[in-house]
């Protein structure tokens, strides 16, 4: 019997299935079309083109938009909350920002809990944690009334200060559920994110209860799905923080979940920058629909707990600073009211999709363009999609002739605004953050990475593109390589000089425990179990604060200051070793460690001839418009050998751009490797 890790990763446009055979200690992958309205549909389908039984696979992993989907659609359940008497508008009143500072008609989008459904009990505890009220448990019975009345489904408990005294949010949950039952789903601050700020607090909470039985629902579909083709294992689901989660745990974080899908290219991409010796690269992963980007430095993946579906309702738990533009290969070319020519954000997505794809879209698209230009072939998929290219012609079009322009021109314009729209967004990522691009190499993946990561790199003047192997399906097999992860956070406001190394270990070790519990409920040995400790620091006086790590140990105040110094001082161009640094809060992030696949070595041998499958006309600017391009085989490129642009190379799940000026070849690891020459 076969003995297969399964990973799937739920795109907008397609399902992919990246599949590790423990046995052959060989990778096959599948491609599927996503089916939103029934998104369990689109990964069953994928386990059934895998050709795999349920009772093979010995590790299902996956990364999943339907959190996502679900806070974006507005399909939510009839969800209520439950705040301190005179709170019950503090998710509209926010923190008073705006998404455009020059905007000031513009609000954000309605909230996720309607104001009729947001109840108010009398309790109070002050900034302390000291009870000045005690709750009225008679008018929480008297609610638990009218939310039976209701038929809510959910419910969202967070009273004020609970992050430093959660009694009255746990008592109140007591009484929900003797009132209400199990059927009823609650969510607690205290339990959720007990830290200080109001706004974030009260949203994150929201959003878990919103999400917890949409959530709940899906994961049990799915499990009795695979349960019919034979699977009996854990259902395990990536979460932003760039851990795995159980089905049991799931429910509980739901919000976790909201970037799921997004958080497995940020996690391949820094698994194939090291395995080709890189400890900083920019992870650019290209899908029909969007582009995710994200940073990893000195190998380690920035994380950020700013960060939102939807602007104005923050999640408040930790995540892989990843940032999504829209921009893929179905995004729209269009012309806007002074005449300029736009791309994106607009996308045809995966119905009806780009003009080519003979589906009913007429708008051009990057793909049309890419098509027109004889960078892609007119079938993909070994045949499995045969694209129109009159249809894509005929697209493009619509751009070429407001312009005055031929086609091919007009197609070229539209990639370049395309590439100019990414290029701003990986700026924003590094330049901005203070990172200098040329000490990165690019991870360009998803299924239009291969297309546009060369012209990103030398725009950005990055020395290196890496395209991993099955790069179309990368993202999936980044659901592969994570462990089973909890993060514990807690409010601790203190002088950094004056705090306590006893202190401050006492601190995580509470927090530790509570960890420890989490893992053991995901059945994780304690000889696999991992803490590494955070504190977030600051200058008085300032309001946003910089993780700073500690590892495994609380060992010394005196270097968790000096890093703080130096990462502010690179993040910010400032630092002030004289001005008081305050501890704002404390972070635990539990891992148990899970076995991973090692992907093989293949070496190939042969000259680069060995792999030419074809030429064909190919526009490229530099080169004053179309030149007859050699176009590889991938799986056939030599090890090793050198490969001088112009080229093209095909491969099942994407096909990959080579400019001229670059020169590129295959690791034994099967990445290709560009470098431009100046």
């Amino acid at each position: 019997m076969g003995k297969y890790r399964f990973a799937v990763d739920v795109g907008g446009t397609f399902t992919d299935v990246f599949v590790f055979d423990e046995n052959e200690k060989e990778v096959f992958i599948r491609k599927v079309p996503s089916t939103p309205s029934n998104p369990e549909k689109g990964i069953v389908n994928g386990v059934e083109a895998s050709g795999v039984k349920g009772e093979e696979i010995i590790q299902f992993s996956h990364g999943t938009t339907v959190g996502t989907n679900a806070l974006i659609e507005r399909k939510l359940p009839k969800t209520a909350l439950v705040t301190t008497r005179g709170f019950r508008d503090a998710i509209e009143i926010g923190d008073s920002t705006r998404q455009d500072l020059w905007d000031a008609y513009t609000d954000v989008a309605e909230p996720y809990i309607k104001r009729r459904d947001r109840f108010e009990v009398t309790e109070r505890v002050d900034y302390a944690g000291n009870v000045v009220e005690p709750l009225n448990e008679d008018e929480v019975r008297e609610l638990a009334r009218i939310l039976k009345k209701r038929e809510v489904k959910s419910v969202a408990i967070c009273f004020i200060n609970a992050y430093n005294n959660g009694d009255h949010e746990l008592r109140t949950k007591e009484i929900l559920r003797e009132e209400l039952g199990d059927d009823v789903f609650l969510s607690t601050s205290t339990e959720t994110l007990p830290e200080i700020f109001e706004h974030e607090r009260v949203s994150t909470t929201i959003i878990n209860a919103v999400l917890g039985p949409t959530v709940s629902n899906y994961i049990q579909k799915l499990e009795k799905e695979m349960e019919k083709h034979g699977y009996d294992g854990d259902i395990l689901v990536l979460h932003s923080g760039g851990g795995v989660m159980t089905s049991e745990t799931v429910p509980r974080y739901s919000a976790r979940i909201a970037s799921s899908g997004i958080a497995a290219g940020a996690i391949a991409s820094k698994y194939i920058a090291n395995l080709c010796g890189f400890e900083n690269a920019i992870g650019f992963d290209m899908g029909g629909t969007s582009t995710d980007i994200s940073l990893m430095y000195e190998n380690e993946l920035r994380i950020t707990t700013d960060w939102a579906i939807e602007y104005g309702y923050p999640i408040g738990f930790p995540s892989i600073e990843i940032l999504t533009i829209g921009a893929g290969g179905g995004s729209i070319s269009w012309i806007d009211e002074g005449g300029s020519l736009r791309n994106g954000p607009q996308s045809a997505g995966a119905e009806p999709g780009p003009a080519c794809y003979d589906l009913g879209g007429t708008e051009p698209t990057n793909t049309d363009a890419n098509l027109v230009l004889g960078r892609l072939d007119t079938k993909l998929l070994d045949g499995g999609l045969e694209l129109n290219k009159e249809a894509s012609l005929e697209a493009i079009r619509k751009i070429a002739e407001p312009f005055g322009l031929d086609v091919a021109s007009a197609a070229n314009s539209i990639l370049q605004v395309a590439n100019a729209n990414m290029c701003d967004a990986l700026r924003l990522i590094s330049v901005r953050r203070g990172y200098d691009p040329r000490d990165f190499a690019l991870v360009s993946f998803g299924g239009a990475g291969g297309l546009h990561g060369a012209y990103l790199a030398k725009e950005m003047d990055i020395p290196t593109v890496i395209i991993p192997p099955n790069s179309g399906v990368a993202a999936a097999m980044g659901c592969l390589m994570v462990d089973v992860q909890h993060d514990i956070t807690r409010t601790f406001l203190r002088d950094a000089s004056k705090v306590s190394l006893e202190e401050l270990r006492a601190e995580f070790n509470e927090m530790d425990a509570e960890a420890k519990a989490l893992l053991e409920a995901e059945k994780i040995d304690e000889e696999d179990m991992h803490f590494i400790h955070y504190v977030d620091m600051r200058y008085a006086g300032q309001w946003r604060s910089m993780s700073i790590t500690l590892g495994e140990g609380v060992v010394s105040i005196e270097d968790a200051l000096e890093e703080f110094h130096a990462e502010h001082e690179r993040e910010f161009s400032f630092s002030n070793r004289d001005q008081v640094v305050e501890i704002y809060g404390l972070r635990v992030a539990a891992i148990g460690t899970v076995e991973k696949p090692n992907l093989p070595k293949r070496i190939v041998d042969g000259e680069a001839e060995d792999a030419l499958i074809e030429t064909r006309q190919v526009y490229f600017e530099e080169s004053g418009g179309y030149v007859r391009t050699p176009i590889y085989q991938r799986d056939k490129l030599p090890t090793e050998v050198p490969i001088e642009g112009p080229a093209i190379v095909n491969q099942l799940d994407s096909t990959i751009v080579v400019p001229p000026f670059f020169t590129f070849h295959a690791d034994e690891y099967r990445n290709l490797i560009m470098e431009y020459e100046k």
